[in-house]
């Protein structure tokens, strides 16, 4: 236990003196983020958080090689999409070019790692939902879609860094509570080499020191969870974690990511092209500070998983599960679409009662 703190605290300052070293090379080269019409910051923002997480877990997978199977392919993989990441945080990739990399990403975990989504389970309650050939087809889509949500959730500070953590530390608790050590230990990791990211991000060194995380990070954030979630709920007979518990551990960013691309076709847009539609921008137009967004937005996704939890350990009903998290969606999906007619009527009741 001893070791296992120590290890922790040096990983904590190996991700922290990174962010200090890597956001002086990114002023540097330019990797950084400038204000515009949708980034309301202000000044040149480093883009090294993801860089920072990668290279602190890549140190501690070379040092732990057997607490994570096929270790190397993971690495290899969150290289090379930390790598994609940067160059479009500093030239703006094309989205395509972005999902095909994710989708190759998709293909070598499936072949060399041999992880992919062969089944839903008993999500009707009609029996097990078993996928057969349709399972590249369905895990590529979960990749992409895990990998996107955690990108799309990034939007003002501590948001990101807090869901992951939420996301994290759900999962480790799961695995925890299965008796996964070496799998809970990761999670675990995970979220103490975000808090340095975290602590940067919110300004508590200073505002001069603060940095972002950039597509590189968040897409690291959403390809390792979904890499340690379909690790868990596919891991043979009785596995430590039912699939349909992985969708309440990341509900958030993922109803956000849904609801939002189902609003921009609505709309006759494309579902990829960026706006400020996400549940953070709504909050603070109706008038929450970032730090109250950012609070409400994690509570509410701790809440969510935590009822994921409490459904896996009391093992409810996977079917109750599945159609409660579509209930949950239902009414997430119709309160952010009439955001502003429930806001005006709720002044409107106001305005009555004060008169």
């Amino acid at each position: 236990m001893a070791f296992h703190l120590l290890e922790l605290v040096v990983l904590f300052f190996i991700s922290l003196s990174s962010l200090f070293v890597l956001r002086k090379i990114a002023k540097k080269i330019g990797l950084v983020d400038k204000p515009n019409d949708r980034k309301c910051h202000k000044g040149n923002i480093p883009l090294v958080g993801g860089i920072s997480i990668c290279s602190t877990l890549v140190y501690f997978l070379l040092s732990n090689g057997s607490i994570l199977p096929n270790s190397y392919i993971f690495i290899s993989c969150i290289v090379l999409l930390v790598l994609v990441g940067a160059l479009d945080d500093k030239y703006d990739i094309s989205y395509k070019v972005r999902f095909l990399i994710q989708a190759i990403l998709s293909l070598i975990m499936m072949i060399h790692a041999h992880i992919e989504l062969l089944g839903l389970g008993n999500l009707t309650g009609l029996g097990q939902v078993t996928l057969g050939p349709l399972g590249y087809i369905v895990t590529i889509f979960a990749v992409i879609g895990a990998i996107n949500a955690f990108n799309m959730i990034d939007g003002i500070d501590g948001l990101l860094g807090a869901i992951s953590i939420v996301a994290f530390g759900g999962l480790g608790f799961m695995l925890f509570h299965d008796g996964q050590i070496n799998y809970s230990y990761l999670c675990l990791v995970m979220v103490v080499i975000i808090l340095p990211y975290l602590f940067l991000n919110l300004g508590v060194f200073g505002r001069k020191r603060k940095v972002f995380m950039g597509d590189a990070g968040s897409m690291l954030i959403g390809f390792s969870l979904i890499w340690l979630l379909l690790l868990s709920s596919q891991n043979g007979t009785n596995p430590p974690l039912r699939p349909v518990t992985a969708l309440w551990l990341i509900a958030i960013p993922l109803m956000d990511m849904v609801s939002l691309m189902i609003r921009r076709v609505r709309k006759g847009h494309s579902p990829f092209k960026p706006d400020r539609e996400h549940l953070h921008h709504i909050f603070q137009r109706i008038g929450f500070s970032s730090t109250h967004t950012v609070i409400i937005i994690t509570l509410l996704a701790a809440a969510l998983a935590a009822y994921g939890i409490v459904g896996e350990m009391f093992d409810v009903s996977e079917a109750w599960m599945f159609y409660s998290f579509i209930l949950c969606f239902a009414i997430y999906f119709l309160v952010v679409t009439y955001v502003w007619q429930i806001t005006s009527f709720i002044r409107k009741l106001r305005l009555k009662k004060s008169n």
